[in-house]
């Protein structure tokens, strides 16, 4: 993977770069559609590479281990040949779904023992199962194995989590180093930041991984439920220490506005399954604001979905019909509004990279920022 700087912002330290592997490249800043389990859900893939215009999507490790499981995807050759999907592919290394089975789960030096979600069957990650694991999948751009502590949380067990994090990294990094790809080309290892929202503890995890000079590095545990001016607080510092020649990938972020404030602070890579999962309940993100499809404002609304949208749902289905479709829980409702979501958060990206490379990137985020976040 190579990762070339294109231009800066002068007035912030938003980046436009390329992203180079063997499955394409990607342009950045860019949003990455989240496909758990090897789909983005209500999307086939054809909308998602030519009316989306998606560069990149993500699999999880967690639930393609369990299901397809590895047998499959092995005999398939690969998450690329399963899905159909021949762009590149992120996966998480299924640290945050251990966190998220707080409940059904065990953490020890040598890794997590958990239950499955669907049966209730006992297995283990480990550092070096979990890059294993992800060889199998065959991603371009591979997530190391992390605790992701919750919020709140106290200072020392954030710092113990943060501990384990960085020698469950070491693990990875020896693994991966030490094995190969399974279908014959490049994958890549993004090492993950911790530290909550403790200022030396994220300065402490920012430079362990930045020592580490992988090609890439992510920003974990700022979508765990923490005050937003938290999240800008630890990103802005986090971006100071990481090299400014390597992509930065803030995980699980966010909204519109979210996004748009970490373009601002020097992040390249964000995913977020919000544009999808608020689609299938009716919300629409637009680039005038945001719209909860179900009001009645809209019964008798004949105009496009977001005329400033390149997509054809935007501007073909009009705001009356596809309230029509919510209603009447229509299965093409949850498609329309996903490809429209979706498509918004391509062209949000899209428009800052342009507007980062014609240096008018600060105050058109200031105005944009402030027309998404309205309800109309």
């Amino acid at each position: 993977m190579k990762f070339r700087l294109e231009a800066t912002d002068p007035n912030s330290k938003a980046r436009a770069g390329l992203l180079k592997t063997d499955h394409g490249d990607i342009e950045t800043p860019i949003f990455m559609p989240v496909g758990t389990a090897g789909s983005v859900k209500a999307v086939h893939q054809r909308e998602l590479m030519y009316d989306i215009k998606a560069q990149i999507i993500l699999g999880n490790t967690y639930h393609l281990y369990l299901r397809p499981g590895l047998d499959v995807l092995r005999k398939a050759g690969g998450l690329h040949k399963f899905n159909g999907w021949n762009k590149p592919i992120l996966t998480d290394s299924g640290g945050y779904q251990v966190f998220s089975l707080a409940a059904n789960r065990k953490l020890t030096e040598e890794g997590a023992i958990f239950k499955s979600h669907i049966d209730g069957s006992k297995h283990t990650f480990t550092p070096e199962g979990v890059m294993d694991i992800q060889r199998i999948i065959g991603a371009d751009i591979i997530m190391a194995f992390d605790e992701c502590p919750p919020y709140p949380c106290d200072y020392s067990y954030a710092r113990k989590s943060m501990d384990l994090t960085h020698r469950w990294l070491k693990r990875c990094i020896d693994r991966f180093d030490r094995t190969e790809g399974v279908y014959g080309y490049n994958q890549t290892l993004f090492p993950i930041i911790q530290g909550s929202v403790f200022k030396d503890l994220r300065k402490q995890s920012a430079e362990f991984v930045a020592s580490c000079e992988r090609e890439g590095n992510a920003i974990g545990g700022l979508s765990v439920g923490e005050p937003v001016e938290m999240m800008y607080e630890m990103t802005d510092m986090v971006t100071d220490i990481l090299p400014k020649d390597k992509p930065r990938y803030l995980m699980g972020v966010g909204t519109p506005a979210n996004i748009l404030e970490g373009i601002a602070l020097g992040i390249d890579m964000f995913d977020c399954v919000m544009p999808t999962r608020n689609a299938r309940n009716g919300m629409l993100f637009t680039s005038e604001g945001i719209i909860n499809i179900k009001n009645e404002r809209w019964k008798e609304d004949f105009s496009p979905i977001d005329p400033n949208i390149n997509s054809y749902v935007s501007t073909f289905y009009s705001k009356s019909y596809l309230r029509h479709l919510v209603i009447g829980k229509e299965i093409l409702a949850a498609q329309i509004a996903s490809i429209h979501n979706l498509a918004f958060y391509l062209w949000l990206v899209g428009q800052a990279r342009e507007k980062i490379k014609s240096g008018e990137f600060a105050i058109w985020k200031t105005e944009m920022v402030e027309k998404v976040s309205r309800r109309l």
